[in-house]
C-alpha cells in the first residue's frame, strides 16, 4: 500500500469514530459562531508568505522548531506572513485541530487546514475549529466530491486551496472554477520535489485565479523565479521549520531581511 493509500485507510477510520460521538449537524452549529477571515484577499496582493505548522513529516523526525511551534504563529505574523497553514494529520505531522484553535487565538491572520480532505465533515469541522480555507487535493477526490466540497467551502464561506501537481489536475481544478489552485511541488507517489512542476503548470492559470507554489522553497530567488511565471503565493514549511530564526528566514525569504 502506497503512502496516500495509507493515509486515506487512516483518515476514513479517524472521520467514522469522530462522527460517531459528534454528528456534522452539531459540528455545523458550532462553525457558525466562528466569524470568517477573508484567505483569499489576503493572497491576493501577490508575493504572499503562507508559513506552515507542523512537528514532522513521515519523512523527517522532527524540526529545529518542533519544540517551539506553539509561540510560531506568532513570530509569523510579526514576519509578514500574509496566513498560517497547519497541517492537521496528528498521526503523520504531528499537529492537529487543536493548534488550530490556538493558532487563531494567537494571530488575526488567517489560518488553512491542510489535511487529507474527503468527507464534507472534515471542513466543517475544520471551519468549527476556526480554520479559514481548507486543502483540497484533487488527486484523492473524484470530480463530484470535488466540488461539493468546493461547494460547501463557500457556503461556510471559507476559501479553499485547490491542489493539482500534473496537467489533468490543473484542467480538472480550474473547470471546478476554483479560485485558488496550488501546485505542489512534491510528487506524493515518489515524494520527489521539483520548482519546475510549478514553472511549468503556472502558464495553464489564467489571470483572476490566484496561483500558489507549495513545497521546496528555500530562498528568495525561489521565489522571485516562481513570480516569474506567475506563482502569486508560496506555502512555506521546511525553510522555516528548520531555521535557527524563522523570523529572519521569513524576512529573507520576502525580500526584508534587512528589516
Amino acid at each position: 500500500m502506497g503512502f496516500l493509500d495509507t493515509i486515506i485507510a487512516q483518515k476514513r477510520a479517524e472521520v467514522a469514530s469522530r462522527m460517531s460521538v459528534r454528528s456534522i449537524a452539531e459540528v455545523e452549529r458550532a462553525a457558525a459562531f466562528v466569524p470568517v477571515r477573508d484567505f483569499h484577499a489576503a493572497l491576493a496582493p501577490g508575493d504572499a508568505i503562507i508559513a506552515e505548522l507542523k512537528a514532522r513529516t513521515p519523512g523527517v523526525a522532527s524540526f529545529y522548531q518542533s519544540d517551539a511551534l506553539r509561540g510560531l504563529a506568532r513570530v509569523y505574523a510579526e514576519n509578514g506572513a500574509a496566513a498560517v497553514s497547519v497541517v492537521t494529520d496528528e498521526r503523520n505531522f504531528g499537529t492537529s485541530l487543536s493548534d488550530v484553535r490556538h493558532v487563531r487565538e494567537q494571530v488575526g491572520l488567517p489560518v488553512l487546514v491542510k489535511d487529507f480532505v474527503f468527507d464534507p465533515y472534515q471542513v466543517v469541522e475544520a471551519r468549527a475549529h476556526g480554520a479559514d480555507a481548507i486543502l483540497l487535493i484533487v488527486r484523492l477526490l473524484d470530480w463530484d466530491r470535488l466540488t461539493a466540497l468546493l461547494d460547501l467551502t463557500q457556503r461556510l464561506g471559507m476559501g479553499a486551496l485547490v491542489e493539482t501537481h500534473d496537467e489533468r489536475e490543473m484542467k480538472t481544478a480550474l473547470e471546478a472554477r476554483a479560485r485558488i489552485v496550488g501546485v505542489n511541488n512534491r510528487d506524493l507517489d515518489t515524494m520527489t520535489t521539483s520548482l519546475d512542476t510549478t514553472r511549468r503548470l503556472a502558464r495553464l492559470v489564467p489571470d483572476g485565479v490566484v496561483l500558489v507554489s507549495e513545497s521546496g522553497i528555500e530562498s528568495r530567488s525561489d521565489i522571485e523565479s516562481l513570480a516569474a511565471c506567475g506563482a502569486r503565493a508560496f506555502l512555506v514549511g521546511r525553510s522555516l521549520l528548520d531555521a535557527k530564526d524563522p523570523g529572519a528566514k521569513l524576512r529573507e525569504l520576502k525580500g526584508d531581511a534587512a528589516r
